[in-house]
């Protein structure tokens, strides 16, 4: 566990969490952090975000009003005209489960972390994005040293790294993908990066890397028009806030699926004793499950979808984590979902795969209208105790995000926990009538009622949280061994 005094970053990746220390040490507040963090994180896990891709950012404490930043993935128009490329299928194996993901020019959604990270430097920040971006612009300049969390990522998504010629010379340049040890070196993503940090978002929407990527999709079959970039915008939300014990939990809103699940899942804990008990906790996540039929799907870009949903019940991603010495917390997620296996040349992006991502998509692909935004189960949290931000979590994870939040918030809330012992407890995950289990969990009492898959270890099937913490006046964090998330104080 790190603790501070003055500030607290956890994140995926050493040199993520690094990048935003460094911006708090140097008189930045948390936003700040976040975003430099982020960029970084474009270079340092590509795999999981990077500026294609989507994400949401939660900032709240301070005495500001909590607001949730959207800048996830929307879909594409699709002309229907037969002219579309086919979404491609490949299987990855986390060693005791595997998933299928589907990937190539059909997968590709309209990004939106450039429009993010720039919107939030307008509405919080303190530094200039040119001198929070250049650190991640040198780095993916002299290239960076893959450790074992990205290179085990990369070897598992082997198919999807040597898909396509780009991508290949990228990550399989001598006809291999890349092992521990190795340097990946993207010198367009740099300029990219350099780009953004110069001219904003307006070339990645409306300018040369626009026409550049809409271009190279349309001669392979992608539906992502110019009319698409154009049109796309960072979105204010206002969060979900949810009462548990004696906290309030703010996290993230409609037309997000995963706030709302997470949320009503919290709910129903709430109702029973605390702690709650093993099957307490999976009969939440049951219904919660439950709940992701075609109208809840639907209804999520509904207006005042959440009050209705939870008034008529009750009565491939990375994630930031950041508290600074003014108690601003900032909860940043991002994906790429596993990406799309696409890397449009001259502008270093690899776009991600979000329309081809099953848990994004449960009642088939290619069915959301164009210009909406996509049901991510992503949920980037603040838990509250007495008006003062306590928790900062988020989690990557796809469809087990909301299992690993939940259990996160119990660790703590329930059973008094740091921040690291909560990210380091065993994890349960329930889906279509299977129990997934890590090591110490007893899953005995499920072998009657559903079926039992158990991991030999901790894996990264179990999402990866990153967390901090104030509590009792003093500041922890925690990255999750999951991932190769690591906390860094000062």
């Amino acid at each position: 566990m790190s603790r501070a005094e003055k500030g607290v970053v956890a994140a995926g990746h050493p040199l993520t969490a690094q990048a935003g220390a460094q911006v708090l040490r140097e008189g930045g507040n948390a936003v700040d952090a976040a975003v430099a963090a982020t960029l970084t994180s474009f270079v340092t896990e590509p795999l999981l975000t990077g500026l294609g891709a989507g994400g949401y950012m939660l900032v709240a404490g301070a005495g500001i009003a909590p607001s949730l930043l959207d800048f996830f993935v929307q879909a594409p128009t699709r002309l229907g005209d037969g002219s579309e490329a086919e979404l491609h299928g490949i299987d990855v194996s986390f060693g005791d489960a595997a998933q299928r993901f589907h990937v190539g020019p059909a997968s590709c959604g309209v990004y939106g972390t450039p429009a993010g990270v720039c919107e939030a430097i307008e509405r919080w920040g303190t530094i200039a994005l040119a001198q929070l971006a250049a650190p991640a612009a040198r780095l993916a300049s002299e290239g960076v040293r893959l450790n074992a969390g990205q290179a085990y990522i990369a070897e598992i998504l082997t198919g999807l790294l040597t898909s396509t010629p780009e991508c290949a010379a990228l990550w399989a340049p001598e006809g291999r993908v890349l092992r521990e040890g190795e340097m990946l070196v993207n010198p367009e993503l740099s300029e990219a990066l350099m780009c953004l940090a110069e001219k904003g978002a307006e070339p990645f929407y409306r300018g040369d890397i626009a026409g550049a990527v809409c271009d190279w999709l349309s001669a392979r079959g992608g539906s992502l028009t110019r009319e698409d970039l154009a049109g796309y915008r960072a979105l204010a939300r206002e969060p979900v806030v949810i009462g548990y014990r004696d906290r309030v939990i703010l996290t993230n809103p409609p037309p997000s699926a995963g706030g709302t699940l997470l949320a009503y899942a919290l709910a129903l804990l709430d109702r029973g004793p605390t702690p709650p008990t093993l099957s307490g906790i999976v009969a939440a996540m049951a219904a919660a499950q439950s709940e992701r039929t075609a109208e809840f799907v639907e209804g999520l870009d509904g207006e005042r979808f959440l009050e209705r949903f939870m008034g008529s019940r009750l009565g491939s991603t990375t994630h930031i984590s950041v508290i600074d010495a003014q108690g601003l917390a900032c909860s940043t997620t991002c994906t790429n979902g596993e990406g799309s296996g696409v890397v449009v040349p001259g502008t270093g992006m690899h776009l991600n795969n979000v329309m081809g991502e099953e848990d994004l998509n449960p009642l088939g692909f290619h069915l959301h209208p164009a210009g909406r935004r996509m049901p991510s189960m992503m949920a980037p949290s603040v838990v509250m105790r007495e008006g003062e931000v306590e928790l900062v979590l988020g989690s990557a994870g796809s469809n087990r995000i909301r299992s690993a939040l939940l259990q996160t918030v119990v660790a703590v809330v329930d059973h008094g926990m740091s921040a690291q012992q909560a990210v380091d407890a065993p994890r349960v995950h329930y889906e279509d009538g299977v129990v997934f289990a890590e090591p110490g969990i007893d899953v005995q009492v499920f072998e009657d009622e559903a079926s039992v898959v158990r991991f030999g270890a901790l894996n990264l099937f179990f999402g990866g949280v990153q967390a901090a913490m104030r509590r009792d006046g003093r500041l922890s964090g925690a990255g999750d061994p999951r991932r190769g998330g690591v906390a860094v104080s000062l």
